[in-house]
């Protein structure tokens, strides 16, 4: 037909469904990967993901979610507790700021967690896949510091330990040299620390080093022993061994018995040494007796009596050398320190101490005379005869002390003691008449030695010398002999020293003294008057 050679008209195309898309229409999107979540999809991996990233500390899970503002807080607080943390001391971080820390933190992870949830991470799929696992391994970062943190912590704690433990050597080194009640109070600052230190720390590296730190403590203390000065050892062993009552038993250890022996053995020497010292501390008594409470059972305290014997024994034979006076008083001393001993064995030896004095005493006054020093030995001679009445020496002593007292006038007198027995022998009268006012002590040696006392001339007076014509001697004992009191004395036969010693009167304040010498021969009495003169 006509008009119909070619197709017809609207239908000049394939049919619908063959060959290019309908005009207006775009190529098909294409399809989603298999593991990401269309828009608008939950996906709780990625929301662990990026949560778990922001529990790190380091914000990654906003970052990851270009969510630079929650970034930026998440390292603002980081960077804040860095700051207040670091360096590590022994405080640590305060609790508050580690709480408010980890609360921010959970917050973080929760919000990071909620938005990562449906968000549409821009990263590639690989990345997607190890962003879980890596989150994982960023935990560690956090618990890695905490970790480092703790291990800064506890070396800052054990270096302040040890500055304690420092310290406390510069206290006892301070006190080297030092009187031991100075040092004391520093020795028992130094020891405070080291218990603590010691107990309190014993598993630190400053608890491990005090056993060695008291070694050097127990040393420096017990120096003066060392150094054989027993007395001043005395008061730093009392207090090392007295330790227990005030320090932990298990930290001192055997420390304070090893202390028992040195003491005892400085108890001993300083008592010892302080035998027969005068005005000296501490006395003998206190560190003997001392040493008998404290180690009674000591071999030190078993030599306590051996050792006075043998202190006696060396004073006693120092009496026949040239201190004898001497070795008396450190006698005396001796028996003194004798008399306060509690230890029962010491007892035994007390009367030889006693004896030794008596001894001393004799020799001393002996030795003052020889020495020319009379008035001393009149003094010593006169003691020995009051304190000994009964010793066979007193009446020699009393010969001396005689014989002394007028040698003290007259030196002629002194030049040989004494005799320890009365000459033997004829002996001469001589009689002594007083005539003058007041009594008169008569005074004698020779080869014999005494003394006479005569009773005052009642009616008698003294003599004026004024009116005598020149040349003329007073003529006194002239009146009848029963008027005036008499003295007679029986005396070998030898030269004589005389000193009367007339005593005050009404008429005189000071009696008269006066000295004469009188050769006694064999065959004849002698007669002599003693009379009072004056100018007027």
């Amino acid at each position: 037909m006509p008009g119909h050679d070619g197709p017809p008209a609207g239908h000049g195309g394939p049919p619908l469904g063959y060959g290019g898309p309908p005009p207006g229409y775009g190529p098909p999107p294409p399809a989603a990967p298999p593991s990401a979540a269309p828009h608008g999809a939950a996906n709780p991996a990625q929301a662990a993901a990026t949560g778990l990233l922001n529990l790190s500390g380091l914000g990654l899970g906003y970052v990851l979610l270009r969510n630079w503002v929650g970034a930026a807080l998440c390292w603002i607080a980081t960077a804040a507790l860095l700051v207040a943390a670091l360096p590590a001391d022994v405080d640590g971080v305060p609790v508050g700021l580690l709480v408010g820390y980890g609360v921010f933190l959970l917050a973080a992870a929760a919000d990071g967690a909620r938005r990562g949830l449906r968000a549409t991470l821009p990263v590639g799929e690989p990345f997607r896949r190890l962003a879980l696992p890596l989150a994982l391994v960023l935990l560690a970062v956090p618990a890695g510091g905490s970790l480092a943190y703790g291990s800064a912590r506890d070396e800052a704690r054990e270096q302040a330990l040890l500055d304690r433990l420092a310290a406390a050597d510069t206290l006892v080194k301070s006190a080297d040299g030092l009187a031991f009640d100075k040092a004391e109070p520093i020795y028992r600052r130094a020891l405070g620390e080291y218990q603590d230190l010691g107990t309190e720390h014993r598993g630190s590296r400053a608890g491990k080093l005090v056993p060695e730190r008291l070694d050097t403590y127990y040393a420096q203390i017990s120096v003066p022993y060392g150094k054989k000065a027993y007395c001043d050892a005395v008061a730093p062993l009392t207090y090392l061994r007295g330790l227990p009552r005030t320090v932990d038993e298990d930290l001192l250890g055997t420390r304070p018995a090893k202390t028992d022996d040195p003491l005892a053995h400085s108890l001993y020497e300083c008592g010892i040494a302080a035998l027969g010292v005068e005005t000296v501390t501490p006395s003998a008594s206190d560190s003997l007796n001392a040493l008998y409470d404290t180690f009674p059972e000591s071999e030190h305290a078993a030599k306590v009596g051996p050792a006075v014997r043998t202190a006696i024994d060396a004073r006693t034979t120092a009496l026949s050398g040239d201190a004898p006076c001497s070795a008396t008083s450190q006698l005396r001393t001796l028996r003194s320190s004798l008399a306060l001993l509690t230890d029962p064995a010491v007892g035994k030896v007390a009367k030889e101490a006693s004896s030794a004095v008596q001894k001393g005493v004799f020799a001393c006054g002996t030795w003052q005379f020889k020495g020319k020093d009379f008035s001393d030995a009149v003094t010593t001679m006169t003691q020995y005869a009051k304190d000994y009445p009964t010793s066979a020496r007193a009446d020699h002593a009393r010969s001396i002390a005689i014989a002394a007292e007028i040698a003290d006038e007259s030196p002629g007198a002194g030049k040989k003691l004494p005799p320890a027995k009365p000459a033997g022998g004829s002996r001469m009268v001589l009689v002594i008449s007083n005539d003058g006012p007041g009594s008169v002590e008569v005074l004698y040696t020779g080869p014999v030695t005494g003394r006479a006392t005569l009773k005052s001339c009642a009616n008698c007076t003294k003599y004026s010398e004024l009116f005598l014509p020149r040349g003329q001697k007073v003529k006194a004992c002239k009146g009848p002999s029963s008027k005036y009191p008499k003295a007679t004395l029986l005396l070998p036969a030898g030269n004589y020293h005389f000193l009367q010693k007339r005593a005050a009167t009404g008429t005189s304040t000071f009696g008269d003294t006066k000295s004469s010498k009188q050769k006694i021969e064999p065959g004849y009495s002698y007669t002599h008057c003693l009379y009072v003169t004056s100018l007027f």
